[in-house]
């Protein structure tokens, strides 16, 4: 179904950057997650409420509606656009009430579809928070699933591109930020891929729960009017309707567990993420990455040789600025004092931000993997000044001839430590030393030809066959 973007009824001048300066790259979550949407989703909530007791006969005398009186009720959902967000604010100032507002607002549409005598029906045996948990699941989800899921499989394919073309180029590790063991660059990217791929697929299964329940979720006002509906069954059959799962016991609220869940697996995924970012900015820092430089872009406002990592250091920024908000709502969305407090209203209204600010951290790791140039010869000289990174695999070897019974393998460890801690070695110094060791003909041969570059064990098919998204 098509509805009208909610995004051109926003204020031109706003107060944060996601509303203002990275308007564009946040601007899809409008439709789910802003004030006007949550509205939208308020009216779609009670709409599809009024229909499902009209065709569940739920009440007596309730008539079944025409397929035309469905269509146009649906129709209040699907126009709704600037001018009936300026409608509903104009209800809102006068009844002060939000959701009250809304069943004004839908009342107002019902003689034009003979359903006029009918508006009794509208926000029937509902409290607010039955409306406001079912608007805010839907939201939620929709903004989840069609905005920041695409944006962040965008930022995996992204990803995985790097892992493809680098997956076998040898590169200097570092533990510690001290030289270790050879690597390639694409097993150490695909170790982000297959962890966020992890975390994509938990978000991925997520549910969404809502309730539809009464006042203190006892279905007393349900009761008392039609004591001979089995209302449970009719708010379960409601809500999965709407494409959540049913939440059968609960308070005036609906507990929020669900979003606590989501958000620290969001807030998980932004900061695996974030270690990304870092990692890129260090290589990026050392040469391994040249920044393909974007025509008519500066760097820097006084150095014009510079093409500066930023795209990596506004995401990690937004990723910041995300998790305290995600951190925040998952802490306190799951308390509410007694049946009922209005501290999660508040809280809600920030969802939007929460994920704008990763959406936005998502698009800028895209943009910036695709700029990326992967250094091969910088790599490649690093590598090869470093020959020192070969005595684990010299002492190694000495332990496997120790156990085959090859005489004077004593020490191995120390040994190599003697030769390499805190000194520089080159190819000809290793040579020499294995020669003098002892070795058996085929294992001593085996170590002379090994190269730092040719040192990476399984790097290359563990980058193409694990952690691929």
């Amino acid at each position: 179904m098509t509805r009208v973007s909610l995004a051109a009824a926003e204020p031109a001048i706003a107060l944060g950057p996601l509303d203002g300066r990275y308007r564009s790259a946040t601007a899809g979550l409008v439709d789910h997650l802003s004030e006007a949407a949550l509205n939208r989703n308020r009216v779609h909530v009670e709409v599809e409420w009024f229909i499902h007791l009209c065709q569940q006969q739920a009440l007596p005398g309730l008539p079944t509606l025409t397929a035309e009186q469905r269509t146009g009720l649906r129709q209040i959902v699907e126009t709704f656009g600037p001018e009936e967000i300026a409608e509903l604010a104009g209800i809102e100032a006068q009844t002060v009430h939000d959701v009250k507002a809304v069943e004004y607002f839908i009342v107002r549409r019902l003689d034009s579809l003979n359903l006029g005598h009918l508006a009794p029906l509208v926000h029937f045996a509902c409290t607010s928070e039955d409306i406001n948990n079912l608007a805010y699941a839907v939201g939620i989800r929709d903004a989840v699933t069609t905005v920041w899921h695409p944006a962040a499989r965008e930022a995996l394919q992204s990803l995985q591109s790097l892992v493809d073309d680098s997956a076998a180029t040898p590169m200097l590790s570092r533990t510690h930020g001290q030289p270790a063991t050879p690597t390639t660059l694409g097993k150490e990217i695909a170790v982000f891929v297959h962890r966020l791929t992890r975390q994509l697929k938990r978000i991925e299964e997520q549910e969404y729960l809502g309730k539809m329940n009464g006042a203190t979720g006892t279905y007393a006002a349900h009761l008392a009017a039609a004591p001979g509906a089995d209302w449970p069954h009719l708010a379960a059959s409601f809500v999965e309707h709407l494409g959540l799962t049913f939440n059968p016991l609960t308070t005036q609220i609906e507990s929020h567990d669900y979003q606590a869940e989501l958000y620290a697996d969001v807030a998980r995924f932004n900061r695996i993420l974030h270690g990304l970012c870092v990692d890129i900015w260090s290589y990026i820092s050392i040469g391994f990455f040249r920044q393909i430089p974007v025509a008519g872009a500066t760097g820097s406002s006084t150095m014009p040789h510079k093409v500066n990592p930023i795209r990596f250091e506004n995401a990690e920024a937004n990723l910041e600025i995300s998790n305290a908000l995600l951190d925040s709502l998952g802490a306190t969305l799951v308390e509410s004092r007694w049946q009922r407090d209005l501290t999660d209203s508040s809280g809600q209204r920030n969802i939007g931000t929460a994920l704008g600010h990763s959406v936005l951290a998502l698009n800028n790791v895209t943009k910036g993997l695709r700029q990326l140039d992967v250094a091969d010869e910088v790599i490649a000289a690093d590598l090869d000044s470093n020959w020192e990174v070969l005595g684990e695999a010299v002492q190694t070897v000495m332990r496997a001839e120790a156990i085959a019974g090859v005489q004077g393998m004593d020490t191995p460890y120390e040994r190599l430590k003697e030769l390499t801690r805190g000194r520089r070695v080159d190819a000809e110094k290793l040579k020499e030393f294995v020669s003098d060791l002892g070795l058996s003909a085929e294992a001593e041969e085996r170590l002379k030809n090994l190269t730092p570059s040719g040192y990476t064990g399984l790097a290359a098919t563990l980058a193409q066959h694990h952690g691929v998204g």
